[in-house]
């Protein structure tokens, strides 16, 4: 645990070392503001449901960009070899960048808590969409960085490493969509196996253990397939 811990640290204060975080950081408030602010004055609508509902397709792009470098960079500079020499094994590694990555979304989201506290003082605050719809960003930009991890363990390209998990995370935000096209029999399958659904779920403050074992195996399934490529490059 020691060893997940201290690259966490690391991997959290690396993403502050590079003005490509900053970047990622005031594009994410400003797209996210002008979808806020535009239903709050435009349309004088005091809600979150617009920004909430938004928010997968932004992170599909966000979160791989924020992502590719984690093992990518880390390989092609050859510093990857350098990490493995440590007394830390590939579990230690996925895990630790994960929540690196995590803790940055986490950090990210933070500023957009001024579009609640803006709604409580001209109206009423509805807080159980609005608590719903931080945990399930939480749970959905979690799922995405580890997403994002295993594309980014698949190539020394960086480039590379945000396509296939900005096509990955794409692909399960606008599943539910795709349902007209889906046979009947299999619809149910397809809607569960779409993050969007999942997500719409919790944003809308229901909590359900379907939704938390969704996201839970998103998760683990990505890490692992994260570990078994470093294992079969080492």
């Amino acid at each position: 645990m020691t060893q997940i811990k201290h690259i966490a640290i690391k991997e959290f204060k690396d993403y502050f070392t590079s003005p490509i975080a900053y970047i990622v950081i005031s594009i994410f408030l400003i797209v996210t503001g002008w979808f806020f602010f535009s239903t709050f004055f435009i349309y004088d609508r005091a809600s979150m449901r617009d920004f909430f509902l938004l928010l997968p397709t932004i992170f599909s792009f966000i979160i791989p960009a924020i992502t590719m470098k984690l093992l990518s960079e880390e390989m092609n500079v050859g510093s990857y070899e350098i990490l493995l020499t440590m007394p830390v094994s590939f579990t230690d590694i996925a895990i630790g960048k994960f929540l690196g990555a995590t803790l940055f979304i986490g950090a990210m989201m933070v500023p957009t808590l001024l579009y609640p506290i803006s709604i409580s003082f001209i109206g009423e605050l509805d807080l159980g969409p609005i608590v719903g719809g931080y945990i399930g960003t939480i749970l959905l930009g979690s799922a995405y960085c580890a997403i994002g991890l295993f594309a980014s363990s698949l190539t020394r390209n960086q480039i590379v490493a945000f396509i296939i998990g900005a096509a990955i995370c794409f692909l399960l935000t606008i599943m539910d969509r795709l349902l007209f096209f889906i046979p009947g029999a299999f619809a149910p399958i397809i809607e569960y196996i779409g993050a969007n659904s999942h997500f719409i779920n919790i944003s809308k403050g229901v909590i359900d253990t379907r939704d938390i074992i969704y996201f839970a195996s998103v998760i683990f399934i990505s890490i692992y397939g994260t570990y078994l490529v470093m294992k079969e490059k080492n």
